[in-house]
């Protein structure tokens, strides 16, 4: 960036700064920056000769509002001024029609503020820009609006302990500060019978005005909910579904919540009552508009309430003059359309989450997380898995992870031995998982950095396991009653541990495409390392299952033992035959790109400041650092695809294999939806690319004309050729 210095041409001393007194007179700077401003060409910087681009990162940034906290003055410099001025009226209006039109704007601005907070915004800006809830004693004469403070001040308490017990707020680390907000009160506990009283008698009111409109005798005397009858059931009827809405969704929060996964099937009912009472509310959104009274806000689209006007009792700028920590910048409230969709994404995701079978295996458990994270759940979806897998240092809150491990191993007999549940290397593994199942909760940026970090650790235990058990052979020979079981615990851990190291390894690679890590010029090495970790890592399951079928006749099981571990096997095979389609694929699609590479020139990384072997290094050092897998470099790399052409690709027949895999993988999976949409995705890779493939060579990759991108429409990891002509 070119300079422009104040001063004369050499370099003088720093000038000191000069204290401000109040003999100090301001002049405006405004005419002199303008002028600036129009003479200075674009990468031209003007500066005193005490600036500093280390200073400058450091400086605050006047009249943005994003940062600048002092840009807004406007508005009431303490809870106590606003409420005098009527900015939170109790009641919200002498017209009882009016008043409940107001209420019902307050709960969905309510709602829009709690999705824009759950999307990693400051509470004190969005939920508790509410004065209701900021002196919710206040609110005590107005049942409806009380009751719907207490459940929403609660509920976002019960968010908040959850996101912080599973430490899943560090990724967004607003998320749990509260800013000594009122977030607990007295009589917090009873929010749930509060709005059961109040729910209680506006359907007594919906009831009666059916009867009145029926123009049957009423078997009551109730008073009405205000005072206009053309307009009684539909308030009734939006007021009902967003109290039973708030209602489902505690509900779902607090069986959620409950040890051992033992409210799941009762989360899942109130799920289901809360995106039907979703529903409700965003069918009310005609009616509301059509009788709202007030000032309306600028477009449907950006509306945080659904009758579109502007709710009353909230000052987003409050917090902000109040509470030092709360952080200055500008809070875009998500509309109210997205919030109702944002809720109802969450309550599938949770309904995901409590569909999780409690008695599954590892594996199975490590694949539920992978597809759960497909959904790509938000940060309190993602905190309440976190908190379901891991209960008091005990899968689900049951089994210890030493029985987890010895069941994962195939070797049930060991989970009583004390001997084996003490064991150092059994201790670290067994963390090892706590700590792989917590990563796998995280977003998807943050999961993949601390995969490559835990990488090494996976790395350095196989390699401790492999010289230990080799070293200390004699000595546990004595501890297991059975002479062989030394060598058969060793053997089924290492391969165990191993295979577990690739499929991380196998999970770092793939994230990067979802996180868009790679270029097009860099899809070569990436494919090619993933079909080396893929290789290694059906290594490791094939040997795993060879060793156990091995035991397993040498033990002459049962009949029904037997056929347990025949379908254990079965499975196993099936899953070799998926990870050996991910090799088939992954390198056709290294050797389309290689020979892209050597034949057009096409492919290559271009740049003034990393070169190819520099971006190896950076795309794969973590795994490297980890011998994942052993002597791998830049050089083999090299070697392995500098001779590749496109009449050799089309020899190999890549995709043709990956094609027949898919065919006999289809009886494996029939009973799994996932599996089989996956299977639909690889053969339209496979095919396409095939068929792309053949086309490249009847035309000729030295073809000018011949233009080849490479797109991800059809999976997430694996992408298809596209070819067309200039």
């Amino acid at each position: 960036m070119a300079t422009l210095p104040a001063g004369g041409g050499g370099r003088a001393s720093t000038p000191p700064s000069i204290p401000a007194g109040d003999q100090t007179v301001w002049a405006d700077a405004g005419p002199l920056i303008t002028a600036a401003c129009n003479d200075l060409q674009d990468g031209e910087l003007i500066h005193g000769e005490n600036f500093s681009l280390f200073a400058a990162m450091s400086a605050l940034e006047i009249m943005d509002p994003k940062m600048d906290s002092g840009m807004e003055n406007s508005g009431y410099r303490s809870i106590e001024e606003a409420i005098e001025n009527n900015v939170a009226p109790v009641p919200l209006s002498l017209d009882p029609t009016v008043d409940v039109q107001r209420t019902i704007d307050v709960i969905d601005h309510l709602i829009s503020c709690e999705a824009t907070w759950h999307k990693g915004h400051s509470l004190a800006q969005t939920v508790f820009s509410c004065i209701y809830l900021l002196r919710i004693e206040r609110t005590s004469s107005h049942a409806l609006l009380h009751s719907y403070c207490r459940i929403t001040r609660a509920t976002c308490n019960a968010v908040i302990s959850v996101v912080s017990e599973a430490r899943t707020h560090e990724e967004e680390d607003l998320f749990t500060m509260a800013y000594g907000l009122p977030l607990k009160g007295d009589g917090d506990e009873k929010c749930l019978s509060i709005l059961n009283s109040v729910e209680e008698t506006i359907s007594r009111q919906l009831r009666a005005c059916k009867v009145q409109s029926s123009k049957k005798k009423p078997l009551e005397d109730i008073e009405p909910l205000q005072k206009n009858p053309e307009l009684e059931e539909g308030y009734c009827r939006a007021l009902l579904c967003r109290l039973r809405f708030r209602k489902h969704y505690y509900h779902v929060l607090m069986s959620m919540r409950k040890p051992q996964g033992k409210g799941l099937e009762l989360a899942r009912k109130h799920v289901v009552s809360c995106l039907s009472e979703l529903a409700y509310m965003s069918k009310s959104f005609e009616f509301l508009r059509s009788s709202s009274f007030g000032s309306y806000q600028d477009a449907i689209e950006s509306s945080t309430t659904a009758s579109g006007c502007r709710p009353i009792g909230f000052d987003a700028s409050l917090n902000s003059k109040l509470s030092a920590p709360t952080p200055p910048r500008a809070t875009h409230i998500l509309s109210w359309k997205k919030a109702v969709e944002y809720f109802q994404k969450l309550l599938h995701d949770l309904d995901f989450v409590c569909s999780l079978n409690l008695e599954s295996m590892l594996e199975d458990l490590l694949c539920f997380i992978v597809q759960f994270q497909k959904l790509q759940p938000d940060l309190v979806a993602r905190a309440h898995l976190q908190l379901l897998l891991v209960q008091n240092g005990k899968l689900y809150g049951k089994e210890f992870f030493h029985d987890i491990i010895s069941k994962a191993l195939g070797l049930p007999e060991l989970t009583r031995d004390k001997e084996f549940q003490k064991n150092e290397f059994i201790v670290q593994l067994g963390q090892l998982i706590v700590n792989l199942l917590k990563i796998l909760c995280t977003n998807t940026a943050w999961q993949r950095r601390k995969l490559g970090k835990c990488l090494q650790d996976w790395s350095v235990l196989s390699l401790q396991l492999e010289m230990a058990f080799k070293r200390e052979f004699g000595e546990l020979t004595n501890v297991m009653v059975d002479e062989n079981m030394c060598m058969k615990v060793s053997r089924h851990l290492l391969l165990w541990t191993e295979e577990h190291t690739y499929w991380i390894a196998s999970r770092f690679l793939t994230l990067g495409f979802e996180l868009e890590l790679y270029s097009p010029h860099e899809y070569c090495m990436v494919y090619w390392y993933m079909c080396v970790v893929f290789m290694k890592l059906m290594e490791k399951m094939q040997l795993r299952v060879a060793v156990h079928s091995e035991n397993s006749q040498r033990r002459g099981k049962k009949k029904k033992d037997h056929a347990k571990d025949q379908i254990r096997d079965a499975v196993f095979s099936s899953s070799c035959l998926l990870i050996h389609c991910y090799i088939c694929l992954s390198e056709g699609l290294a050797m389309i790109l290689a020979a892209l590479h050597n034949e057009s020139n096409t492919f290559k990384v271009a740049s003034p400041f990393n070169g190819e072997e520099e971006r190896f290094v950076q795309h794969f050092e973590l795994l490297q650092k980890a011998h994942v897998p052993d002597q791998i470099s830049y050089y083999i790399f090299k070697e392995s695809t500098v001779n590749v052409q496109i009449s050799s690709v089309v020899k190999e027949n890549y995709f043709r294999e990956a094609q027949r895999i898919i065919t006999s993988l289809r009886g494996c999976f029939a009973g799994n939806p996932d599996k089989l949409l996956e299977l639909q995705q690889l053969e339209q890779v496979a095919e396409r690319n095939r068929v792309a493939i053949n086309v490249i060579n009847q035309i000729g990759a030295h073809d000018p004309s011949l233009r080849v991108s490479f797109e991800f429409s059809h999976h997430p990891h694996f992408a298809i050729a596209v070819i067309r002509r200039s």
